[in-house]
């Protein structure tokens, strides 16, 4: 009998064969009828452009019919609904529903996922030290979920199976709501077994708590490494930053000539323990899980296992593009590369 074929055979004999990108994706079998729609839309998977970067083939992603765009997100923060309590302290609070859709992740592939709020990442939630946060979970999907936040909280408000109110099964609700600590970047996802598959299918987002003495103001983004199992082989075939695949090389991200910009950089991948990010033609401070004022080095790549996450500085001290990427080929050629494109 033949061994399923799967994008971890096919690079192992990468080396020896010498097969491109194009080739790889091409030749792997998709689930979720996504085979068939990219044959029908020619989105056979990456290829070289005419200026040598890689892209995918086939058109454009449908942001609209998503519902949601990858550049939107890239600066869309949510401070919630704010009132104040009665000991003079701010409450946020927000709403976060759990649904099944399906999205286009790249030209004329389909992916069946589950997001919060019809997004993946889900909302970026953001609040301040000692903020009280309450967030509402509806679970709207077919399946139990929760939601799991990092950071420091009573045990009842972990969303894990038999803590609080544990799984939240279809048509549920519950409440978490504790104080906002510690400050840094924190991320939030679902924590019903098999995990993997979980947040491997979107049900994951960034909370980020500014300490009480800001942070100096910048050009801030937040880009959230994930990528797509097509084919149920607990292997990725399409990689990216904030879910859409060489979004941020169509279309590059637009900074300024000096001015400090700030990257909330957050690592959700499954199926790969590690991710990287690499940035071209520049240095960036590095601030891991952004809970120090004192950033531990001055760098070009950083290597994040998975749910690790930090703050990246830097400024621009030349005009132009310059590329950033995961330092995995095979990450960069599947989907996770971009571009700044700096002007004075």
């Amino acid at each position: 009998m033949s061994k399923r074929l799967t994008r971890r055979r096919l690079l192992g004999a990468v080396p020896a064969v010498g097969l491109g990108a194009t080739a790889l994706h091409a030749a792997i079998p998709h689930g979720h009828g996504s085979a068939a729609a990219a044959a029908e839309h020619g989105a056979s998977g990456a290829h070289a452009t005419g200026n040598g970067h890689a892209a995918f083939r086939g058109g454009e992603v449908d942001h609209r019919a998503n519902g949601f765009d990858p550049h939107t997100i890239l600066r869309d923060f949510d401070r919630g609904r704010t009132s104040r309590m009665a000991d003079g302290r701010t409450l946020r609070e927000w709403t976060l529903i759990a649904s099944e859709h399906e999205i286009e992740i790249a030209p004329g592939v389909r992916f069946t996922a589950w997001s919060y709020n019809g997004r993946i990442p889900g909302p970026t939630l953001r609040a301040t030290e000692g903020d009280r946060l309450k967030i509402t979970f509806i679970n709207g999907g077919r399946h139990p979920h929760t939601i799991h936040f990092h950071g420091i909280h009573p045990a009842a408000m972990d969303g894990v199976a038999g803590l609080g109110d544990g799984e939240i099964g279809p048509g549920g609700r519950t409440v978490y709501e504790f104080d906002a600590a510690p400050y840094g970047l924190q991320l939030y996802h679902c924590h019903v077994r098999p995990l993997a598959e979980h947040i491997a299918k979107g049900l994951y987002g960034t909370l980020i708590i500014d300490p009480q003495q800001p942070r100096a103001k910048a050009d801030e983004m937040i880009m959230v490494m994930n990528g797509f199992d097509t084919n149920f082989d607990r292997a990725n075939e399409l990689y990216a930053a904030n879910t859409i695949g060489f979004a941020y090389s169509d279309k590059p991200v637009q900074v300024k000539r000096g001015e400090l910009v700030r990257v909330y950089l957050v690592n959700v991948l499954e199926y790969d323990l590690i991710n990287s990010f690499h940035l071209h033609g520049n240095f960036f401070h590095y601030f891991p899980t952004g809970s120090s004022r004192q950033p531990s080095e001055f760098t070009d790549t950083v290597m994040l296992c998975q749910g690790q996450r930090g703050i990246l500085e830097m400024r621009f001290p030349n005009t132009g593009k310059y590329m950033f990427h995961a330092h995995q080929s095979e990450f960069t050629e599947l989907g996770w590369m971009g571009f700044f494109e700096v002007s004075a």
